[in-house]
């Protein structure tokens, strides 16, 4: 039997954890390894003091954001490799929840949607259809909190710098209303952000990286099954969806970013309720059921039959539809202004409101704008009876439930309580 070579290492040698985790990274990163196994230690070489250390610990750095090449090659990449989406303009029936995701995208202050409905009933497709007709805004090319270089209350911490310190060379570009998805399974780290390791490990120093509160800023943030979402996410969207503002205190950093975006929620109510907190958040609440009518419901198994045999022709056929709906989106956004409600008609929302018994001042403020974007979206500049008695049912619906073991009012006690006052 052969002898093993005297020059092998004993298994039982003195184990380094700086040599092993060497030994797996390559060669590029082993360096920056070393240097930040120093500076964690204290023993910093004086050759390496320009490389962003400080006696013990790590330096923090700007946000970790794409460069503008970066965000466009991105961008393209993914909307060549993107699954076709069903076009908003083919949607049959389901007119109540249409018209609450249209008012928020003509007015992202009405503050999102929560949409409730039996299982396939198409809440889904509904909303990721919304995609195509989001108008284009203006954003700070290369800044991952899609910040307006106009508005400082919607600035990435960055850019709000620069702003201050004079700096008007800031480049900007328009690109499309962003939605979000937030996943069931999404960590905490990933929604509100975290420290970039890459960065950590290779430059030494210390980054943020936002996660999809800083994505969705100015954008929508969508929840699937949103009645399933775990308690400590749900405390997250609710201090950011109050505030406005994110804020992150981990791993030695501390940055607070802007996060207001429309929070679009669906789900069954079979699989359980929202807490009366979340749902206070949405701006308006819309029921869906399943449609009873066979004509339609032929109507709606035709037509997804033509969309999986070719998306793109039949995206084509509907082209037209999209392109007039986006027109009258745009022409409603601009428009949105100088929409006027009489002050009878404010007093007699708050009455209904406040016969209710509705909690807060949230229900008042969403109606009036609910109302206002409807007559613009109508092409009106002023709001009329008819505008209110539309939205108030989905404004104040959601509103009513003061035990979570309730369930939400189907809107009959709205509409009786808004005749008898506006009668």
């Amino acid at each position: 039997m052969p002898l093993l070579p005297t020059t092998m290492a004993s298994p039982f040698s003195t184990f380094s954890p700086t040599s092993a985790a060497r030994a797996l990274l390559p060669a590029s990163t082993s360096r920056p390894l070393a240097l930040a196994a120093a500076a964690s230690s204290g023993r910093i070489p004086p050759s390496r003091k320009g490389l962003g250390f400080r006696r013990g610990r790590f330096t923090i750095c700007n946000v970790a954001a794409p460069t503008a090449a970066e965000q466009e090659a991105k961008a393209s990449g993914a909307k060549e490799s993107q699954r076709p989406v069903y076009p908003f303009a083919a949607i049959v029936g389901q007119d109540e929840m249409k018209l609450c995701l249209l008012l928020n995208v003509i007015d992202p202050k009405i503050g999102g949607v929560m949409i409730m409905g039996d299982r396939g009933t198409g809440k889904s497709t509904t909303v990721r259809s919304l995609v195509d007709l989001l108008p284009d805004i203006r954003v700070v090319i290369g800044d991952p909190f899609n910040s307006d270089p106009d508005d400082p209350e919607v600035m990435g911490p960055e850019v709000r710098e620069r702003v201050l310190q004079g700096d008007t060379s800031l480049p900007v570009t328009t690109a499309k209303i962003t939605m979000v998805d937030l996943p069931l399974g999404a960590t905490e780290d990933r929604v509100c952000g975290t420290i970039d390791i890459e960065k950590a490990l290779t430059e030494g120093v210390k980054a943020f990286e936002p996660g999809l509160l800083a994505k969705a800023n100015r954008g929508i943030l969508y929840v699937d099954e949103v009645n399933l979402l775990d308690d400590h996410l749900v405390d997250v969207l609710l201090d950011s969806a109050a505030s406005g503002w994110n804020t992150v205190e981990r791993e030695g950093i501390s940055i607070s970013h802007p996060a207001r975006f429309i929070l679009i929620g669906s789900g069954n109510p079979e699989e359980g309720e929202l807490r009366p907190q979340l749902l206070d958040r949405f701006g308006m609440h819309a029921q869906v059921g399943t449609v009873r009518d066979a004509e339609l419901r032929v109507k709606i198994v035709e037509e997804r039959a033509r969309f999986d045999k070719d998306p793109k022709a039949f995206r084509d056929s509907y082209k037209e539809e999209q392109e007039k709906l986006q027109d009258q989106i745009s022409s409603a956004r601009s428009n949105l202004g100088a929409v006027q409600i009489d002050h009878d008609l404010r007093v007699k929302i708050s009455k209904v409101c406040s016969e209710l018994n509705v909690d807060g001042l949230r229900g008042d403020i969403v109606t009036n704008r609910a109302a206002k974007a409807l007559a613009s979206l109508k092409g009106r500049d002023k709001v009329t009876v008819e505008d209110i008695a539309t939205v108030i049912p989905n404004c104040l619906r959601h509103r009513l439930r003061k035990d979570p073991l309730e369930s939400i009012d189907s809107g009959l006690l709205v509409i009786e309580k808004f005749y008898e006052v506006f009668s």
